[in-house]
């Protein structure tokens, strides 16, 4: 693998160099574009681009043959900014959370229409249900998917179900379109939602939505826990606590200028 003097892997630098070209400009780029302005082979750009393209941070439209940045390339962006507008200001109400409830508090998003933990603080216990930062999980099998799906429109979620599917892991997992609409009637009632055992058996997980400046659901804050300890008796105790944080972190967020929208 080449590198340059100073100990930079060339062929990596070369692919991050077309990206930023490509982000630069707006309608995309030729493959013959970028190898002019970028000073390198046809046949370099090219491959590279393959590499980037199969890991979903560039796309190329079939119309034009302009290449754009991909899906892939946004996530790492967002989770860059979640990370200073949403994780920093989370993280001394996830370790009151995982305090006051013995249990893992996670923060998580929907990314692609999937749920993905971006925050943790792991629970004390030495038996722990955790699944780590950067996992993701369906929508409809998680307790902060539920949270954040629950605030949406009903043709939202219809689409949604139409769209996605359903994906029972377990026998407890959402199976068909009615049961998701009485879910998600039962969430707007609670205001908050169960995982109960839906994506992992032996895992059950509570969770609320956080909202930003203008009152939209961004994220979810959630407690997760073995069956055993998160019980059917103890869910209304946790579900308070995780609402008052929540809300902690809601409000929070309508006071910072530049937070996340």
């Amino acid at each position: 693998m080449a590198k340059t003097e100073a100990g930079i892997v060339q062929s990596v630098d070369r692919a991050l160099a077309i990206l930023e070209q490509i982000a630069n400009m707006r309608t995309g780029a030729r493959v013959s574009e970028l190898a002019q302005d970028l000073d390198l082979p046809v046949s370099t750009v090219h491959r590279l681009l393959t590499t980037l393209e199969r890991r979903r941070f560039v796309q190329q439209d079939p119309q034009t043959d302009h290449w754009r940045v991909g899906q892939r390339a946004h996530s790492v962006g967002e989770s860059y900014s979640l990370h200073d507008q949403l994780v920093l200001p989370a993280r001394p109400l996830l370790r009151q959370l995982r305090d006051r409830t013995r249990e893992t508090a996670n923060l998580g998003v929907i990314q692609a229409e999937e749920a993905v933990t971006i925050a943790q603080v792991e629970s004390r216990e030495i038996m722990r249900a955790i699944a780590p930062p950067g996992g993701r999980v369906p929508v409809l099998n998680s307790g902060m998917g539920k949270a954040i799906v629950a605030t949406w429109p009903d043709e939202a979620i219809a689409n949604l179900v139409e769209r996605q599917g359903l994906r029972p892991m377990t026998s407890t997992s959402l199976r068909s379109p009615n049961e998701v609409y009485r879910e998600i009637a039962r969430i707007r009632a609670l205001g908050f939602a169960v995982d109960d055992e839906e994506y992992v058996v032996g895992m059950r997980c509570v969770a609320a939505v956080v909202r930003s400046a203008e009152g939209e659901a961004i994220a979810a804050l959630s407690v997760s826990g073995l069956a055993a300890r998160v019980t059917a008796e103890s869910i209304p105790e946790i579900a308070a606590h995780v609402c008052e944080m929540a809300k902690a972190l809601t409000d929070k967020i309508a006071s910072t200028p530049e937070g996340p929208r």
